[in-house]
């Protein structure tokens, strides 16, 4: 049913040997794992995230050793081995490899992961959301999505993401996709109201799959802008997949509304309370043009909620992902294919989700044309963006980069219902950037010295 991939007999054997290291001995079937990496990253591409679990690993008592005892006593072995193939295996080492070698032979970027909106319908209305007004009635059928993946397969691409829209509401084509493509790791972010228990059994059945289910704070802030009722969803959606021991995280976008309780203790301790093994953190951008430009936080919110993630590293078991102040992990922005690229319901391949501007669409372009697209080399060649991490971005932090690029490529917007002329989004993004940057740059020179 599943399409394997092609390894050697030593690999395979490799393979297995580390599945069985992680059953019984996590810690040194992680260590196997490191190992492994060091031999296949030549370019040293993971040397931060390599050194970052060495660390880890060398002290057994700190909440990282608790949250890799979470992951064994939590989840059920059948998903947690699945996943553990083909994140650490298939994506990141297998997969690698084969993105290196068309990067070079191709001279264009190949990304680790493809973002994929599967559908612009959605049950809610969130506000300061673009998704609902992006298009009316877009979907990519199961044709359109099985050919995205063995494109990207045949690029060395094991990492799917779905949004939308709510990816849910195509349950049976992500469902067939992930037993059809049982290598892959496929991941949705998701409002969580159609999580049940029949999903649940679903997600067992094909084991690669993970739920992150979007929640924008404690019941007062969630509801406000996801509406009445959503935060009891959520709730139901959680205890449901921690009841039937599946893995699953949330995701959380940050406002000047609700970034005092999204950094605040007591939420962290309650999504791992509730059994999320990772929380992924999204700046809310003004998108469109009916974007709310006051749910932009301020600099000392943002600067706050910077130094509050990193405290949360030292002494929660949670993993966190903050899209927008982690460039320094990765070396700058993750868009243009570099570690990722988007593709929305329209077929439209965009370098990030957030940047809805297109030359190429894969109705008429394959993947790797789009990636050698003037719209993509444009990427390619100018980042990283901004020497200081904390100012990764061409739209939010840099947003005369992207007003450049826009209008040297002579893309088109790829909003269908309002499409947003780049000196709109320019005029929106400028004043936040200016006053974002004196902040960044005393924080990256703190980051600097800490080094």
């Amino acid at each position: 049913m599943g399409k394997k991939s092609v390894l050697t007999s030593m690999e395979t054997l490799a393979v297995k040997g580390v599945i069985k290291f992680l059953d019984e001995k996590p810690q040194e079937g992680l260590r196997k794992i490191l190992e492994w990496a060091d031999k296949v990253d030549t370019n040293d591409r993971f040397h931060s995230q390599k050194a970052v679990l060495n660390k880890i690993l060398d002290n057994e008592k700190n909440n990282w050793n608790q949250f890799i005892s979470g992951l064994w006593n939590d989840i059920s072995p059948e998903i947690r081995k699945t996943i553990f193939e083909n994140f650490f295996v298939n994506a990141a080492l297998i997969g690698m490899k084969q993105q290196e070698k068309i990067k070079k032979e191709q001279n264009c970027n190949i990304p680790w992961a493809i973002l994929i909106d599967i559908t612009t319908a959605c049950n809610l209305h969130c506000t300061g959301c673009w998704a609902e007004k992006y298009g009316h009635g877009l979907e990519l059928s199961y044709d359109d999505l099985d050919n995205i993946i063995q494109q990207g397969k045949s690029m060395g691409v094991y990492m799917y993401l779905f949004t939308g829209g709510e990816p849910l509401l195509k349950k049976k084509d992500i469902l067939r996709l992930c037993k059809e493509h049982s290598d892959c790791v496929f991941l949705a972010f998701t409002n969580g109201t159609l999580i049940d228990e029949e999903f649940a059994q679903n997600i067992k059945q094909v084991k690669n799959f993970i739920p992150a289910i979007s929640i924008e704070g404690f019941e007062d802030e969630n509801d406000a802008r996801r509406g009445k009722g959503t935060y009891k969803f959520v709730e139901r959606a959680m205890a449901i997949l921690q009841k039937n021991k599946l893995l699953f995280g949330v995701s959380c976008c940050y406002t000047s509304q609700n970034i005092k309780s999204i950094c605040s203790e007591e939420f962290i301790d309650m999504l791992i309370e509730k059994g999320s093994k990772f929380a992924w953190f999204f700046h809310y951008m003004p998108v469109g043009n009916a974007a709310v430009t006051e749910l932009l936080p301020s600099p000392e919110q943002r600067s706050e909620f910077y130094l509050k993630i990193r405290e949360y590293r030292n002494s929660k078991p949670l993993f966190t992902i903050d899209f927008q102040n982690d460039a320094e992990y990765i070396g700058g922005c993750v868009a243009g294919g570099r570690r990722y690229f988007h593709i929305n319901a329209n077929g439209d391949v965009e370098p990030c989700v957030f940047v809805h501007y297109s030359d190429s669409n894969i109705k008429n372009k394959s993947l790797l044309e789009a990636l050698k697209s003037p719209l993509f080399m444009a990427y390619k060649e100018r980042q990283p963006f901004n020497n200081n991490m904390l100012r990764p971005c061409p739209m939010l932090e840099n947003p005369e980069i992207l007003k450049e690029i826009v209008e040297n490529t002579k893309v088109h917007s790829t909003d269908l219902s309002s499409p947003e002329k780049i000196e709109n989004l320019y005029n929106k993004c400028k004043p936040y950037a200016d006053q974002w940057h004196p902040e960044a740059d005393k924080l990256w020179m703190i980051s600097l010295k800490n080094k």
